[in-house]
């Protein structure tokens, strides 16, 4: 009796712990566009702060990917996937969309993608699985290119999911999440390297100031937090709180970098939100809410992709 007792005590803490680190995950990745948007206002081009952003994640990720040299072999179809869609693509997009629209309706409508995830499993796939209708207010004051391109990251996302979707019945041994995240990261650097021309950048803008919401900071304290917070401690302490929670779990605690993401918009950069886009973030968090809690538990006969990028990976198969 005092084994189990005490096993159930080491469970507890553990999800306690989970439970701890997927809050940390979910406030550093809602930190991102709040701390990139000063530097996007300041001069620098969305696309240049993508690839600052990424190319200072894998420089620091480096060690990983060489542990793991081995993925390149194995599997270079999803770490090219991952690197292209869930990398590349959602933050190239989500950048640029937040250079348009406020921050937090920018991550809400990003937060399509799992209700249209559902909506391929179950149209396309043929799949069972929930059925939800998610709606956004993007009001009628918002620019149309900014919600466009905050869709576009929400559709790679999609494309991230469902990539790692096929072949997860195939009996593989399932890659090492950190060791794909590694790759992903470099395989974006590169991409962006192509894209945002970083070699045309006016580098000058990092050694000054940016302003958030009237106050100077300094950009180069700025770039720090997107690099090491927001996308490096981000996203291992999101793999880590999926080892120790379900991904069902982990992924409806992620829907909370929204939430996060909005406040810290609405308090460090003034971004203030009207009642209707307000209710209009609550619906699209509610339907996110459904489809994360919705997928079947591991082992189902009919699993479905769910998750956000870093949480799918970890028994599960993005971000801001």
């Amino acid at each position: 009796m005092a084994v189990h007792t005490s096993d159930s005590v080491r469970g507890s803490r553990g999800k306690g712990a989970g439970l701890g680190l997927a809050l940390a995950s979910a406030f550093a990745f809602g930190g991102s566009g709040v701390a990139a948007k000063p530097l996007i206002e300041a001069g620098l081009d969305p696309l240049h702060v993508v690839w600052l952003r990424v190319a200072g994640a894998a420089l620091v990720m480096l060690p990983l990917a060489v542990r793991h040299r081995g993925l390149l072999r194995r599997r270079p179809g999803l770490l090219a996937g991952y690197g292209l869609l869930a990398v590349a693509g959602v933050q190239a997009c989500y950048f640029a969309s937040i250079s348009r629209i406020p921050v937090g309706v920018a991550l809400l409508i990003e937060y399509l993608a799992p209700a249209l995830v559902l909506g391929w499993v179950r149209f396309v796939q043929r799949r069972p699985g929930a059925r939800c209708v998610v709606e956004v207010w993007a009001g009628l004051g918002f620019d149309a290119v900014g919600v466009l391109l905050a869709l576009g990251a929400a559709c790679c996302q999609v494309g991230y999911f469902v990539l790692s979707d096929q072949g997860s019945d195939a009996g593989d041994e399932s890659p090492d999440p950190l060791g794909v995240i590694a790759y992903g990261l470099l395989v974006g650097a590169a991409v962006l390297t192509v894209v945002a021309r970083p070699w045309s950048m006016d580098w000058s803008l990092l050694a000054g100031s940016a302003r958030m919401d009237g106050t100077p900071v300094a950009a180069a304290l700025l770039l720090a937090w997107v690099v090491l917070v927001s996308t490096v401690l981000a996203y291992v302490t999101g793999i880590v709180a999926v080892r120790r929670l379900s991904p069902q779990v982990a992924g409806v605690v992620a829907c909370l970098e929204a939430v996060i993401a909005t406040v810290l918009a609405w308090v460090l950069l003034g971004e203030h939100l009207s009642a209707p886009q307000i209710v209009g973030g609550v619906v699209v968090l509610a339907g996110a809410f459904i489809a994360q809690s919705s997928t079947p538990a591991k082992g189902s006969a009919d699993p479905v992709a769910s998750g956000g990028p870093e949480r799918e990976l970890s028994g599960r198969g993005t971000a801001a």
